[in-house]
């Protein structure tokens, strides 16, 4: 049985595949592979009871039936003002109306394309509808509680960061509840520790909801990709039901599959390199709601009861707000998996130590294209026996070649005395026909684990490496590097053992502009590593032919 003409097919089948498939993200259709499933939960009785998009899940029963958190299609008056508040890392814009944070900025990461702009992240535009927004739900029947379509009003003086800490406090009053909203900016950090004072100044007792919520359309970045696909949508986390992403699609459809009921977790919106997500009081119970409110435009809330408030009194919510880039560290550090918005997939247990390693050498190097080189030298040492034994396994081969085409040549058609004639050749040489493709087989996963790490990890963004190479996230501009990646690639097949059928050959020829032709639109960070992979391949593999061929022409001339 010949198993390169079976590898070879399946190479060439699976690019063809990948090449279709990016042809059809590039034209706005689906992706042939999909999402990857979210984790199923059962629907909760009080989800089911959700009549209408703007009616969210009564948190618990006290709670009234009639609150409702007011959607985008519901009239909003037009009496606000813009408040633009500045730290070091951030420029954020508050609107009165309902104290909604309605665009973000991003100070330290320049926008794609554009290095003397910052990266927009949340915007309220012709071109995004992303913001943030919080309100109080549950009042009574023909009352309204303070919500993010009600007139606040700043209260706070300060508007720069100047010190370490910047307090932002918004005030609002409707039907009997005061709510103040306090907004602390931190230096250097892109959480925001956010607090909702809620206080009863009716005469009556009220039991009030505070909801959370993200509103964003459902439209990719501007910056994405045509040639690969990464994550746009909403993610749900909590400890009994883990990671759970939800495309638009799938809110779309009412298929969103996600915990409804936890008193702990988190919900994001997650893009490639940034996510916005609010972390509610852990331990208490909330109802988590995704949906669509109005055409194209998606929310994701979390919805707590606040619990009874006698006039007079008042309550205290604490939550969290993170608007920024997926900084792994920062974002463990503030809430239990919040770092899973850097989606590894199924290969997250191999690629998360990759990621480790990885900041731990560009802790020594400084530089992240010096990392990319020096992590690939240390993948290949690990994996330096296995390989050793495949070229070593292929420099056998090569040396039988001719061998093998003269058997070929003897049985012709009869595939059954050729197999049995290759198979005996085999034995008396000891050449394990499989030699040269199973250590390959088991590098698979570590190498498709780094192709994510250095896919999704921010710290790529925006990063340098010599001469012209400026931005490891974006292509090469000069495709210097894809085409290095093709020359090395044509190398390592003029080392290889010539496959006898002319039509393996002629695939064997095209792989290097295939695979060169998809890395022309690829992060140069990606490519980078193969270029280096593939020259280590060729300095080892050269070697150990040369070592091989030394000593069968020592025994030779004995």
């Amino acid at each position: 049985m010949d198993i390169r003409r079976t590898v070879l097919w399946m190479i060439f089948s699976f690019s063809l595949l990948l090449l279709w498939n990016n042809w059809q993200i590039h034209n706005g259709k689906p992706s042939l592979f999909g999402a990857p499933p979210a984790a199923s939960t059962s629907e909760s009785p009080a989800a089911a009871n959700n009549a209408t998009p703007s009616v969210p899940s009564a948190p618990t029963a006290t709670a009234a039936p009639a609150s409702t958190v007011p959607g985008a299609a519901t009239p909003v008056p037009t009496r606000s003002e813009e408040i633009v508040i500045t730290t070091d890392v951030l420029r954020l814009t508050f609107d009165t109306m309902g104290a909604q944070l309605v665009r973000a900025e991003l100070l330290k990461y320049p926008a794609t394309g554009q290095a003397d702009k910052p990266t927009v992240l949340l915007d309220r535009s012709a071109g995004l509808n992303y913001v943030v927004q919080t309100g109080v739900v549950g009042a009574p029947s023909g009352q309204s509680f303070p919500t993010h379509q009600t007139p606040f009003r700043l209260v706070s003086q300060e508007r720069e960061l100047t010190g370490d800490n910047l307090v932002v406090t918004f005030e609002g009053e409707s039907g009997g509840v005061k709510v103040t909203k306090t907004f602390t900016l931190h230096r250097g950090r892109y959480d925001i520790d956010v607090r909702h004072d809620l206080a009863n100044v009716g005469a009556a007792p009220v039991t009030p909801s505070l909801y959370l919520q993200i509103e964003r359309d459902g439209n990719d970045p501007a910056d994405t990709s045509s040639f690969y696909h990464t994550f746009t949508g909403f993610a749900v986390y909590s400890d009994q039901d883990k990671f759970q992403k939800s495309t638009f699609s799938d809110i779309q459809k009412k298929k969103a599959s996600y915990i409804k009921q936890a008193d702990n977790g988190w919900i994001a919106v997650v893009q490639h390199y940034f996510a916005t997500a609010w972390v509610p009081p852990q331990g208490k119970p909330r109802t988590n709601e995704l949906l669509e409110v109005q055409p194209n435009l998606y929310a994701g809330r979390s919805i707590e009861a606040v619990g009874d408030i006698a006039p007079g009194a008042a309550a205290r919510v604490d939550s969290h707000l993170w608007v920024g880039p997926q900084d792994q560290k920062a974002m463990a550090a503030l809430a239990p998996g919040l770092e899973l918005v850097v989606d590894y997939g199924w290969l997250t247990i191999i690629a998360k130590p990759l990621f480790t390693l990885m900041t731990w050498l560009h802790s020594i190097l400084g530089n992240w294209g010096w990392t990319i080189v020096a992590l690939t030298v240390l993948i290949k040492a690990v994996f330096y026996p296995l390989a050793a034994a495949s070229y070593r396994s292929m420099a056998r081969m090569k040396q039988v070649a001719p061998r093998l085409q003269a058997l070929k040549e003897k049985y012709g058609d009869d595939k059954q005395k050729l197999n049995a004639a290759m198979m005996e050749m085999y034995r008396t040489e000891k050449i394990n026909p499989l030699g040269g493709c199973l250590p390959m087989l088991v590098q698979i996963p570590v190498f498709i684990s780094l192709y994510w790490v250095l896919l999704a990890s921010v710290e790529m963004r925006g990063a340098p490496w010599i001469l012209w190479v400026h931005d490891l996230s974006v292509r090469d501009p000069f495709f210097i590097l894809p085409a290095i990646m093709m020359a090395t690639m044509f190398l390592q097949i003029k080392l290889n053992p010539t496959p006898p059928d002319p039509i393996q050959a002629k695939v064997m020829m095209i792989m290097p502009l295939v695979f060169g032709g998809m890395m022309f639109f690829f992060p140069a960070g990606l490519v980078l590593y193969w270029c280096v992979n593939n020259i280590l391949s060729i300095a080892q593999q050269w070697s150990i032919t040369r070592a091989i061929q030394k000593k069968s022409e020592a025994a030779a001339n004995r």
